[in-house]
């Protein structure tokens, strides 16, 4: 099943995505009003399934405007150095532990929305990520029970101003930007994607491919990952995993590649789909 968080006329809601079909299930009665967070925390998958089998689309994709796929997380955890290449690229080793930052739910856009260049900066980078959404409370959730607590899966544009990423050691700011960071299209159920690690993932600036990698990649993969974060807070549905950048992003490259006011940055990830953003002067 693949989710969407969208706006029409009415308002927000949550779609269940058929081809390019739009069926509303947010404003279902068993869970009108709710955000696809809240359908996610009151174990409401299997109703919303239930409810969209069979029926109509109410819309489709081109009718309505897609949000980032969990507009009201609680928390953004996004990864760095997670990608061996990736360290590789920057002359990294390779981290012992996973190296965490939050994302702030404000610099989040959804597919199709611009991403903003910041006015104080023309270091603005992308990062294609494989992002996967909590389904399921834990704390202390140990590596073989990890995917019973995710939800199911997505693309994420870790845009990131590099020259304030690396004023000091603390990466906060360079990734906290309004409006810098890609989430969507949609969410994909975990059990359309039993093993996430057979994925390849792909970023394409105005059609050239600048990253390309695969998942079996990741030094710290999803199971590790969740049982390391739920180590230390409780992950809640809503909660969004951002697994960090293969090689090829633009600050490694000679000279440097920036993105600018009207490029198009796309992030594609294998049985997922393509996450896609213009990009913006603020």
């Amino acid at each position: 099943m693949k989710l969407i968080s969208y706006r029409d006329s009415e308002g927000d809601t949550v779609g269940v995505v058929d081809g390019n079909g739009v069926i509303n299930v947010g404003r279902a009665s068993n869970v009108e009003g709710q955000t696809l967070r809240q359908i996610l925390a009151n174990d409401a998958l299997d109703d919303t399934r239930a409810y969209a089998e069979g029926r109509a689309a109410d819309s489709t994709l081109d009718d309505v405007t897609l949000l980032p796929l969990i507009p009201d997380p609680e928390k953004i955890i996004c990864v760095g150095l997670n990608y061996a290449s990736h360290a590789a690229e920057g002359g990294n080793k390779l981290p012992e532990f996973p190296s965490l930052f939050p994302r702030y739910s404000n610099t989040q856009v959804g597919h199709g929305q611009p991403m903003i260049r910041p006015k104080v900066s023309e270091t603005f980078d992308f990062e294609g990520e494989f992002a996967f959404v909590i389904g399921k409370t834990g704390r202390h959730v140990k590596k073989a029970d990890a995917y019973n607590h995710v939800a199911g899966y997505s693309c994420y544009n870790d845009g990131s101003i590099r020259e304030w990423q690396r004023h000091t050691t603390q990466y906060l700011p360079g990734k906290n930007f309004v409006g810098t960071g890609g989430f969507g299209p949609w969410l994909v159920t975990t059990d359309e994607i039993p093993d996430p690690s057979v994925l390849s993932i792909q970023t394409r600036l105005n059609g050239e491919v600048m990253q390309q990698g695969t998942l079996d990649d990741l030094i710290f993969d999803v199971p590790t990952l969740v049982e390391y974060i739920s180590a230390f807070t409780e992950l809640v549905p809503g909660d969004v995993i951002s697994t960090g950048t293969t090689s090829g992003v633009g600050a490694y490259r000679t000279p440097p590649v920036w993105m600018k006011a009207g490029d198009t940055i796309e992030v594609e990830v294998s049985q997922i789909g393509v996450l896609r953003n213009p990009i913006i002067d603020e």
